[in-house]
């Protein structure tokens, strides 16, 4: 039977449930990582070897006491190459070994734990007491024992040291926990199961080995999650399961009979149960913000890189337009002079081509100078010079511009100016790109009738707008067709089938310089072949 000492169990206890839970804790960080699943593994053994070296004194039966021993050191052996291993492999993502380690070192470590559960490395024990420390009868293989362990903790401490003498300064931190822990851990060991009792044969703190390895996983579990300790909810999901764990576990130490102990050991199984299946719900939750996040980071970037591409893209667009205008518009005033015989010598069959030339030049320099628009737009360039101007004065001068083209297609272009001269401060050459493009819209999509240029004031004092609107005999718009209008490379399928050359920018380049004035653009129509009419307000700063 065991004698059960209550301040002792619960110290081993609460050490082998604080090593294993942080072992759980570690691994369900990263399952994947290599070194995450050996400190799993490490910590299990530690509880193992914890727990054998814990009741090996708590039994008078000289066999169980016996068994009890060697099973202390077999997993001893396994304590100290999880202890290896764990280090060799420390910090890496996955296993490396060399063929040395797989061909040589596990199997021979591997022997010697078997071997520990032979008489070849205690073949006795001496009668004790219970609550006493077993004295063992070593036989020769203790020898092959001491030094398997003892090269595998050397190893190991010595792996870890050259770790960190090479380590990055971002890694050295990380280490220096490790070599804190270890030092500590094994520091404690030595002390207290071996100098103690060869020196002082004092050997009350043999059994209670446990509580000396907190050092080690406390520190180096800390090492291996501090950069991750990013989220209160899974840290305080994990000390919860933690404070559960130990309550749970001190409510079985301090039970008064077997059928309370047999209950709460079953409700402390449950719990610790629960309480890792809670962490790895609400890690698997974090994980998933996570990488919601890196995937909002991404997303960042590469729209940076977008509009990276987009600017230099601009830049391009920019450069082309103003290196095809020059030669355009050479292009366009000798075809000209051609065609009007300021030039002699040309005869009706080239005048002819000359016309088509010069449809084909047109057509080319609005492009250009819609890409310029767009250009300038996209690499927010577009720069204004408000001066007192007279929009009645620049809308009689687009239709100046128009009048010719219109009537050769049989369109009279009509000004009804209802405001008279008002001055007030807008950028005149971007307002009149802009009546420009409503105006070309116009001509270009009416065949007959005419063109009604409208020119009022709405509203008074501070809140005065200018309100100019084309009103055509087109081809019209569809109602549901009205909203896309002002979009960027938008046109209605119409259009389209008018005009297949036309980019849908001209509208676009309106709203954005009537929107930079504080205006607002707009358009309606009846439907197909009943016409339209594009408006735009700017609003008025009187004078005086």
């Amino acid at each position: 039977m065991f004698a059960v000492s209550n301040i002792d169990l619960l110290s081993v206890g609460i050490a082998v449930a604080i090593c294993s839970i942080l072992g759980f804790i570690v691994f369900f960080r990263d399952p994947r990582s290599a070194t995450n699943r050996l400190f799993l593994i490490f910590s299990l053994v530690n509880a193992g070897w914890s727990i054998f070296n814990y009741i090996s004194y708590q039994t008078d039966i000289v066999a169980f006491r016996l068994l009890f021993i060697r099973l202390v050191l077999f997993f001893g052996v396994l304590h100290a190459f999880s202890f290896f291993f764990f280090i060799y492999t420390f910090p890496k993502k996955k296993f490396a070994l060399s063929s040395k380690v797989k061909n040589f070192l596990i199997p021979s470590i591997a022997a010697v734990a078997i071997l520990t559960l032979s008489p070849f490395v205690f073949s006795g024990i001496q009668q004790a007491s219970t609550g006493d420390v077993s004295q063992p009868i070593p036989a020769p293989g203790i020898v092959l024992f001491v030094l398997s362990v003892a090269f595998l903790i050397i190893c190991g401490m010595l792996i870890l040291f050259s770790k960190f003498r090479h380590a990055g300064a971002e890694d050295k931190v990380q280490l220096r926990y490790l070599v804190w822990g270890s030092v500590l851990m094994f520091g404690l060991i030595i002390g207290f199961t071996l100098v103690l009792p060869i020196f002082f044969e004092n050997t009350r703190f043999v059994p209670l080995s446990a509580i000396f390895t907190l050092p080690f996983f406390l520190l180096t579990g800390y090492a291996i999650v501090r950069y991750n300790l990013l989220h209160i909810k899974v840290v305080s999901a994990e000390v919860l399961m933690l404070v559960v764990v130990i309550v749970s576990f001190l409510e079985i130490v301090l039970s008064t009979s077997i059928s309370e102990m047999i209950f709460r050991v079953v409700i402390f199984c449950a719990l610790l149960t629960l309480g890792i299946l809670l962490i790895r719900s609400v890690r698997k939750e974090v994980e998933q913000r996570e990488r919601l996040q890196e995937l909002t980071q991404e997303l960042a970037e590469t729209n940076r890189k977008l509009e990276e591409f987009d600017r230099q893209k601009s830049e391009f667009v920019s450069m082309a337009g103003h290196q095809l205008r020059a030669p355009l518009t050479v292009i366009k005033g000798y075809t000209s002079l051609l065609i009007e015989g300021t030039i002699k010598g040309t005869t009706p069959a080239a005048r002819e081509v000359l016309e088509k030339v010069a449809f084909s030049t047109e057509q080319l320099v609005k492009l250009v100078a819609s890409l310029l628009d767009l250009s300038r737009i996209e690499s927010g360039k577009i720069k204004y010079e408000m001066t007192e101007g007279d929009l009645a004065k620049v809308a009689s001068e687009v239709i100046d511009k128009f009048k010719q083209n219109a009537e050769k297609k049989g369109v009279a272009i009509v000004f009804e100016n209802k405001v008279g001269a008002v001055p007030f401060a807008f950028d005149r050459d971007k307002v009149r790109e802009a009546v420009v493009n409503y105006m070309d819209n116009a001509v270009k999509y009416s065949e007959t009738g005419n063109i009604v240029v409208g020119l009022e004031r709405i509203g008074t004092g501070a809140g005065a707008k200018m309100r100019l609107s084309i009103k055509d005999t087109g081809i019209g718009i569809k109602p549901a067709d009205v909203q896309m209008l002002f979009a960027k490379f938008s046109r209605t399928e119409e259009a389209k089938k008018h005009d297949p050359n036309g980019m849908g920018i001209g509208l676009f380049f309106v709203k954005r310089v009537i929107g930079d004035h504080g205006g607002s653009v707009g358009a309606e129509s009846e439907g197909i072949g009943k016409g339209s009419t594009f408006w735009f307000e700017l609003p008025v700063n009187l004078k005086g």
